[in-house]
């Protein structure tokens, strides 16, 4: 098992290296949704997270892909997922600055947004919860103070979408990513009931469902 000092300096640069390239990546480029979250994405958060995970040799069980506490952690998502889909909504009237309970996929079929929206939640739920929280939470030994710092790490990663693609004015902006936040903190929980990545998935989709499909 890595030592705590190294786990602690691999969730350092991990988390240093994700704001920074994904912020310049954000600022930069502006990819098909569809090439964004299937290959950027996991190449960006996933190839380096899975270096550290083998070199701390933890495995995988360490950031939550496991089968065990599966149906715990599907009934915690779906649970404190209908609250979400409520805060979802919220979000969605934030981003297009109004509710309009109309299917509008673009070009993308239902079957591919809706796959898209897991391939997205895989990434970033492993990234966030699975490994820099799950480290966190086993080297301080306090779930909630875990949970304080990957929210902020997550809020923070989420700021080059909001200004840069999205373009939100200040206020809405900030309510975004406080919104932002609650979830975060929400999917936090959920992980440290069971340790099993699948409950914060389905809770992210389910978070993020109604920004999509609600437009």
């Amino acid at each position: 098992m890595a030592a705590k000092v190294t786990i602690v300096k691999n969730v350092t640069v991990y988390v240093t290296y994700l704001v920074i390239v994904w912020a310049f990546y954000r600022f930069l480029f502006q990819l098909p949704e569809e090439v964004e979250e299937l290959i950027v994405k996991p190449v960006v958060w996933l190839l380096p997270l899975f270096y550290f995970v083998r070199k701390e040799g933890l495995g995988l069980t360490s950031i939550g892909i496991t089968l065990k506490n599966l149906f715990p952690a599907i009934y915690f998502g779906i649970g404190l997922g209908a609250i979400f889909v409520m805060e979802g909504v919220l979000t969605n009237f934030l981003k297009y600055g109004g509710f309009h309970f109309a299917a509008n996929l673009g070009n993308l079929p239902f079957a591919t947004s809706l796959g898209l929206s897991f391939a997205t939640a895989f990434s970033e739920e492993i990234a966030f919860r699975g490994y820099v929280f799950g480290r966190l939470s086993t080297i301080m030994k306090s779930e909630w103070g875990a949970n304080i710092i990957s929210t902020t790490l997550w809020t923070l990663i989420h700021v080059p979408i909001a200004f840069f693609v999205w373009k939100l004015s200040l206020s809405a902006g900030v309510l975004y990513l406080i919104l932002t936040a609650v979830f975060g903190a929400g999917s936090a929980f959920v992980f440290a009931r069971t340790r099993n990545v699948f409950g914060s998935v389905l809770l992210h989709v389910l978070w993020e469902w109604p920004i999509i499909l609600f437009r």
